[in-house]
């Protein structure tokens, strides 16, 4: 049975292909029961698309999958922590629990900048978990950026 440690090496696989593509590293990684239902990678660059972050992809991906966009009782495992958009999306697919690896001090929407996930507010709410890989996973985007600060 894997665990989180083994989904979220499963995301930096996917968060690799990003960057193979040239887009920022991150991927994501949705499960069921043990299975994945769904899986994506940034495309924003390639897809032309604002919104392709690898946790709407594999969010897409899910319902798509399951034939419904709600997505109870999943669990979205991604490389770094969602943005506003992202945890917005999580909420409205009634996701069960959320586990991310690196922190985002800039844009972090769910402990870093904001705190989406714990409003009062919401009509759902996601559990979530942080820095699983933490290393590995913020690794990956730092040494991303350091390449292109260089070129």
């Amino acid at each position: 049975m894997p665990n989180d440690i083994d989904w979220m090496q499963h995301a930096l696989k996917l968060a690799d292909r990003a960057q193979q593509e040239g887009e920022v590293p991150v991927g994501a990684v949705l499960v069921l029961n043990d299975e994945i239902i769904g899986a994506g990678w940034n495309r924003p660059i390639a897809a032309h698309d604002p919104t392709a972050h690898a946790e709407i992809m594999a969010l897409r991906a899910g319902a798509d999958k399951l034939g419904n966009y709600r997505l109870n009782e999943t669990t979205l495992y991604v490389t770094l922590e969602p943005c506003v958009m992202c945890a917005g999306a999580m909420v409205h697919a009634r996701i069960k629990r959320l586990v991310f690896g690196a922190s985002d001090p800039k844009a972090g929407a769910i402990k870093s900048v904001f705190n989406i996930l714990d409003s009062a507010r919401l009509n759902h709410r996601v559990e979530y978990a942080g820095g699983i890989l933490p290393e590995e996973c913020g690794g990956m985007l730092s040494r991303f950026f350091e390449a292109r600060r260089k070129n």
